[in-house]
């Protein structure tokens, strides 16, 4: 009898484990797009840093001014001095498009998370964009000059915006290391169908 009363205890236990939601659709949803963005921006991102891999502090800074760092790497454009011998390809055309409309999408994307998470009581940490991308954007500087003063100048939002790429790349290694760490195939599945599979699924 006792048998037969722990049998039916340990299958609910064990379907509940399995039938318990982990992650919303919209959660799901704007987990992945995000993750697109991510990618697309970072390639995007390596190739305009390629064009003119100088830094500055200001308002201004070119090849004719002296920068705050140089990236020991060649440029795409032969009117920056980098010490190599060659040019790469310029590809710059086709990457700011792609950084600036994987930027929007991202920007929706996060708006459409918190609205979400605020609304259903899921998210309750308050955002505030840096806003290092969006000082930047000559639409947004005309409109709202106050974005690039607040950083000191464009030359100096686009110096802190290349550190904090770098931070969200370690972010990004850590997170898949952790991912990893507790059970990549378990946790991936998690994130694709929204569920959590039984307790001894540990892969």
């Amino acid at each position: 009898m006792a048998d037969s009363a722990w049998v039916p205890r340990l299958a609910t236990s064990v379907a509940a484990t399995t039938d318990t939601p982990r992650h919303a659709a919209l959660v799901r949803v704007t987990h992945w797009i995000t993750a697109l963005c991510f990618l697309a921006l970072l390639v995007s991102g390596v190739e305009i840093v390629i064009s003119h891999p100088r830094f500055y502090w200001g308002e201004t800074g070119n090849v004719l001014t002296p920068s705050l760092f140089d990236l020991p790497i060649p440029s795409s454009r032969d009117t920056v001095q980098t010490g190599y011998g060659y040019v790469l390809p310029d590809q710059n055309g086709w990457s700011r498009y792609l950084h600036f409309q994987a930027a929007w999408v991202a920007v929706l994307t996060g708006f459409l998370y918190v609205v979400s998470g605020a609304l259903t009581g899921h998210f309750r940490k308050d955002l505030m964009p840096s806003g290092t991308g969006l000082a930047m954007s000559p639409a947004v500087t005309s409109a709202i000059p106050t974005v690039v003063t607040v950083f000191g100048g464009q030359q100096s939002a686009r110096t802190i915006h290349f550190f904090v790429s770098v931070f969200l790349v370690l972010f990004l290694l850590g997170h898949i290391g952790m991912v990893c760490l507790a059970g990549f195939r378990s946790r991936m599945r998690a994130m694709i169908t929204g569920r959590v599979y039984a307790p001894q699924d540990h892969s």
